[in-house]
């Protein structure tokens, strides 16, 4: 299981169903636009804290992010 691409697909998932797009996200988390667009595409490995960050801006648990999906 590719733990980027995990993160990627749960990310823009949750952000979807929130209603966000990436740029809302960018202002509530502090993190560029450019990075969440490789986090989503699963180009990026982000740290504990990156997730706990998107996490906290979307309004879940850091373990949605993690936690794997039927697609995995």
């Amino acid at each position: 299981m590719d733990m980027r691409k995990l993160v990627g697909r749960n990310f823009a998932r949750l952000r979807r169903e929130k209603g966000l797009t990436q740029e809302e996200v960018e202002a509530r988390s502090g993190l560029s636009q450019q990075y969440l667009s490789s986090l989503e595409r699963g180009r990026r490995n982000p740290t504990v804290i990156t997730l706990y960050e998107i996490a906290q801006a979307l309004g879940v648990s850091h373990v949605d992010l993690v936690k794997p999906d039927d697609n995995a």
